[in-house]
């Protein structure tokens, strides 16, 4: 099962990161692949943490597939946490963990693991896909430097 992990240090404060990364409905603008977010449902837990039930429509070239996911956002202890519901995917898992570093600055942990259902599809967006998962944590801090400004 192909996966990806990285941590990265960034200019900016985990809960200012954890928010960035938490507005899903903002992806569509500067994620990778991502054509269309869609949230169907919230619900607040206690705790502070709130279970988003959403749809993700990824797109590159010919390939264009939606798939459900439920977000757990638990911004008490800057995590996020991402379980497959539905769509190509027989198994897809992702988590988000934001470690404060210092004065506005933090590692920001990102690791996924999926597989598709169908080998063909596995084969022809596989590539892509593993690509597009390594230029994730790069483009979420290129678009934090644009919300919160580039830290000096």
């Amino acid at each position: 099962m192909p996966k990806f992990e990285t941590a990265r240090r960034v200019r900016h404060s985990a809960t200012d990161m954890f928010e960035l990364v938490a507005d899903v409905e903002k992806y569509p603008g500067f994620v990778p692949l991502c054509k269309a977010l869609t949230v169907k449902s919230r619900r607040e837990l206690d705790g502070g943490k709130q279970v988003l039930v959403a749809d993700m429509t990824v797109s590159y070239k010919v390939i264009r597939e939606t798939f459900a996911t439920k977000v757990t956002l638990d911004p008490e202890r800057c995590e996020i946490l991402v379980e497959y519901l539905d769509g190509p995917f027989r198994h897809l898992e992702n988590r988000w963990t934001f470690e404060s570093a210092g004065e506005n600055e933090c590692i920001v942990g990102f690791y996924i693991a999926y597989e598709f259902r169908s080998r063909l599809l596995a084969s022809v967006a596989g590539a892509v896909f593993d690509e597009a998962f390594r230029r994730f944590s790069k483009a979420f801090e290129a678009r934090a430097d644009e919300v919160y400004g580039v830290a000096t």
